[in-house]
């Protein structure tokens, strides 16, 4: 009998849902890692995620100029291509996982970004490791979620 309620209650158990990224999130520098690069000045990030599709609009402004970028991918694993760039999105657990190509500068790039969401969902980790023909290194982002506007509605 013990058993039997046991395994009903590990029935009920609703499984853990794949995070939602939706929002808008600021870079913050200080807790991120470019490694020999430089970081940019100010990074905005506008994500829209109502999975599978996951839409991503990036401002960011450093010694290289100013930088819009706006790409979307679906978290089945679908390929997506955007612009030069061509990719894939999929989930390993809570972790999402985005791979992209690209030629840079007549050199093949790719790289691989591991999304995470901390537990109060307030901190965005990126972990994004490139590959080039010549070298790899990783570059970790921390973005936090930017505060709801006065009057508005948290995001």
């Amino acid at each position: 009998m013990f058993r039997a309620l046991f395994l009903a209650m590990l029935l009920t158990v609703p499984l853990a849902a794949a995070p939602n990224f939706s929002g808008s999130w600021i870079l913050n520098t200080a807790k991120s890692d470019y490694g020999q690069f430089p970081a940019p000045e100010v990074m905005t990030r506008e994500i829209r995620h109502n999975d599978p599709v996951l839409s991503l609009s990036t401002y960011q402004k450093g010694a290289q100029g100013e930088l819009t970028t706006d790409l979307t991918y679906t978290t089945d694993g679908k390929p997506a291509i955007n612009g030069p760039n061509q990719g894939s999105a999929h989930w390993e657990g809570d972790k999402l996982i985005i791979e992209t190509s690209r030629d840079y500068q007549g050199t093949k790039l790719t790289q691989r970004e591991e999304w995470s969401l901390s537990v109060d969902r307030k901190t965005l980790n990126i972990a994004t490791h490139v590959k080039l023909p010549n070298g790899e290194f990783d570059v970790k982002q921390v973005l936090e979620k930017a505060p709801a506007p006065a009057g508005g509605k948290a995001r």
